[in-house]
């Protein structure tokens, strides 16, 4: 299938299919664009951008970082999602761990923004903004269609240094003015509110390197249950028409993830599927 790395709950929305290879996950959009695949590296971005940071091994006080200053330690490279490994600790505990590296910690708002990319330049733009409630420094939900002009110009600086010829999808995600993460790929959580001629227009962006406007993106959110509890739901008995449920069959501590079109609608089916954990 052209479309490479599609969950099978998710296949629905998959339509069209191109003529074209496609990667919708890490793995599969790494594997498909090795011309590319340099973005991958978190360490070389951070360094790229003028952040203090450097593999594991080198110790934070080797470059003048003070013992009890806090610095982000994640991975190198992460091509499973959901900020595996990554995490705030004080300098002088970094441990040397191969494949990992430590850089300044980034305090600000995260964001996370789609963006069609034709020939390097950006022809649209979807961009979320991230909930300052975090469950193991992962947004515990996502507002979608917020208004961000300044991660555009963040967006065009990085497509003209590090992907001036590329075309396709693009997800960078943001906190204080950095890039911190960027994928050959969307946020495919996202996908369900930008529309029924988003993927159509993928799809001719691939295959004949032409692209048609798109409106503009409605309002949404996308909540996470996070829990080590497994929970079953029967689905029928499932009491919030609005908010859409699809369980969580890959993160092993994520239970399902909400769709919604108002925050307080979809926290409340966040909040009775919490309960339901407690009084299980």
């Amino acid at each position: 299938m052209p479309f490479h790395g599609v969950l099978p709950e998710r296949r629905y929305l998959f339509k069209p299919e191109p003529l074209s290879d496609i990667g919708v996950n890490d793995k599969e959009a790494w594997r498909l664009n090795p011309k590319h695949r340099h973005i991958y590296n978190k360490l070389e971005l951070a360094l790229w951008q003028g952040l203090m940071a450097a593999p594991s091994e080198t110790a934070p006080a080797k470059l003048g970082i003070e013992p009890e200053q806090q610095v982000f330690v994640k991975p190198i490279r992460n091509l499973a999602g959901m900020s595996l490994n990554a995490r705030t600790l004080a300098a002088r505990d970094v441990p040397r761990e191969p494949g990992s590296f430590w850089c300044t910690q980034l305090m600000g708002q995260q964001t996370s923004s789609d963006c069609f990319v034709q020939d390097g330049k950006p022809v649209w733009f979807a961009h979320t903004q991230a909930a300052c409630k975090k469950n193991k420094n992962r947004p515990v939900y996502w507002e979608i269609g917020v208004d961000l002009p300044e991660n555009e110009i963040i967006i065009r600086k990085f497509l003209d240094a590090q992907l001036s010829d590329y075309t396709g999808l693009l997800n960078v995600e943001i906190i204080d003015g950095y890039i911190i993460e960027a994928h050959l790929r969307g946020s495919n959580a996202f996908f369900d509110f930008y529309g029924q001629q988003f993927i159509p227009t993928w799809v001719r962006l691939m295959d004949e390197n032409q692209y048609e406007s798109l409106s503009p993106i409605p309002g949404g959110v996308v909540y996470s249950v996070f829990s080590d509890i497994p929970l079953a739901i029967d689905i029928h008995d499932w009491p919030y028409n609005d908010v859409s449920i699809q369980f969580d069959n890959v993160t092993p501590d994520r239970l399902c993830i909400l769709r919604g079109q108002d925050l307080q609608r979809t926290s409340d089916a966040a909040k009775f599927v919490q309960d339901k954990i407690i009084n299980a």
